[in-house]
């Protein structure tokens, strides 16, 4: 079934309308770009930037300087032990020979740590990524021992595949070292070149007769001479450019460094699926167990009580009608009744209200109509986008239309916001539900449970959920979903 809807709702809490300035926005954006270089966030890359050239320098400091240092340390030792033997010629040979085998014994034994090295140096980055880049990569399943002892040990490292994809991503950080130590290179060489039209006339003050040496300038593609108090400007500009590209460079190679890690610090792919289907089969369990136990309870302390009412209220009726026909008390007897009545339209709604709560009848109607139903009862104005294509499955739907209301009445109780966008799309074989406020932001997964558990729901059928909500706002929550659970 094809269905496609677009519409803008506006409720009685207040206007839709905005302010059609441009110059807001444009002036918001400036301002954060020239705040980048000294921003939170920023710092926290560059910073992650100089640990990748530290590592970068350190591994190439292992591959070659390690054993190059024990070489020539075996190497001193031999010509150590020569010296005290009679025959000095047959030992002058010995030399490169032990230069050779020192090497051969330190790079052979590095080839047999390199997955236990790896591994843990592989743990202290993904700690490193979580503290400053905020981003949370899982941790590959421990080594799997076999044997005992040393020889097991040895074994079980050399068969393991997460402790070699760490070496390969140690080895890929040595050129990717290069590129953070641009990033690193702009910010610091930047706030340098910032400085020279500061310092310039209090170091430069020569008499006139004096000729000085023109001053370098550092930059990324290049130097250049500064011999005047003039020219200082060019390098404060050149110093201004470089920081303020220092951060979006720094992000683009943390970006690239991210992929990286994900595919080769993390679980590889076969083991992180299994995991996400232990997740997901775990999630669904507890979801349809918490659910089956609401309905019971709903049940028990609604329903069941009204119609437990009703049931008595009729048979006290009964009873003042009397078993013959004659009513005793025909007014308490009416008043029975009336209380039977209400209690059976109140078991009703209760009824109703618990079979909207575990599948909405509107959305019978499709996913459009029933989003338009949520945008016509929100406290805040919505606008809503909606253009599918191709009907979604039953359960989709109802994931989308659930996170859709619990996105709405989270942006009415915290955001502020003056309206909201509802955009739900196929996008490449997928559903995408965008909810976006223009409120005061702050959104938080791991704070609270609404947004938590919306996580939970969407991963039950591999979906997945993207939050943008920095502090001041704006709020933009992505969802994106099968098309078939």
């Amino acid at each position: 079934m094809a269905s496609s809807a677009r519409v803008t709702a506006t409720t009685a809490g207040g206007s839709s309308d905005t302010p059609a300035s441009g110059a807001g926005p444009v002036a918001a954006a400036l301002q954060s770009f020239v705040r980048a270089p000294f921003a939170p966030r920023h710092l926290r890359e560059l910073l992650f930037c100089l640990i990748g050239v530290a590592v970068g320098a350190g591994v190439v400091w292992v591959l070659f300087g390690v054993p190059l240092t024990a070489a020539l340390i075996g190497r001193a030792l031999v010509g150590v032990s020569s010296t005290t033997r009679a025959a000095q010629l047959p030992a002058r040979g010995t030399g490169p020979l032990a230069l050779l085998a020192g090497a051969q014994i330190v790079v052979l034994l590095l080839v047999v740590l390199a997955p236990r090295i790896a591994r843990g140096a592989g743990s202290v980055l993904r700690w490193l990524a979580r503290a400053l880049l905020e981003d949370a990569i899982a941790a590959p399943p421990p080594v799997k021992r076999r044997g005992r002892g040393p020889i097991g040990w040895l074994a079980a490292g050399l068969r393991d595949g997460a402790g070699w994809r760490s070496a390969a991503y140690l080895l890929l950080k040595v050129p990717l070292a290069i590129f953070d130590g641009y990033a690193v290179f702009c910010w610091i060489v930047g706030l340098v070149n910032l400085t020279f039209p500061f310092w310039w006339r209090l170091f430069r003050n020569h008499p006139p007769g004096v000729r000085l040496d023109p001053v370098a300038v550092l930059t990324p593609v290049g130097s250049f001479r500064v011999a005047t108090y003039r020219g200082t400007f060019a390098a404060f500009a050149a110093g201004a450019a470089m920081l303020l590209a220092a951060p979006w460079i720094a992000r683009g190679v943390n970006g690239v460094d991210r992929a990286l890690m994900r595919a080769l610090l993390g679980p590889g792919r076969l083991a992180q699926r299994v995991r996400d289907l232990e997740e997901t089969r775990a999630r669904a369990v507890d979801d349809t167990a918490a659910l089956l136990r609401r309905i019971e309870r709903n049940l028990h302390d609604g329903a069941q009580m009204r119609l437990a009412a009703l049931a008595m209220n009729l048979g006290r009726a009964k009873e003042s009608l009397g078993d013959d026909g004659a009513a005793t008390d025909l007014g308490a007897a009416r008043d029975l009744v009336d209380a039977a009545h209400r209690s059976a339209k109140e078991a009703l709604m209760e009824l109703r209200d618990l079979a909207r709560g575990i599948h909405p009848p509107v959305l019978d109607n499709g996913l459009p109509d029933a989003l338009a139903t949520l945008a016509a009862g929100s406290a805040i104005p919505v606008r809503l986008s909606a253009d599918i294509r191709n009907r979604p499955s039953p359960a989709i739907e109802t994931i989308a239309y659930f996170c859709a209301a619990e996105l709405l009445a989270n942006a009415a109780k915290h955001s502020h916001a003056n309206v909201i966008t509802v955009e739900v799309a196929q996008r490449r074989g997928v559903l995408l539900l965008t909810v976006a406020d223009d409120g005061v932001g702050g959104a938080d997964p791991g704070v609270g449970t609404g947004l938590a558990g919306l996580v939970q729901r969407v991963r039950t059928v591999d979906g997945c959920i993207h939050v943008a909500s920095p502090p001041g706002g704006p709020t933009r929550v992505a969802i994106e979903l099968p098309l078939r659970a």
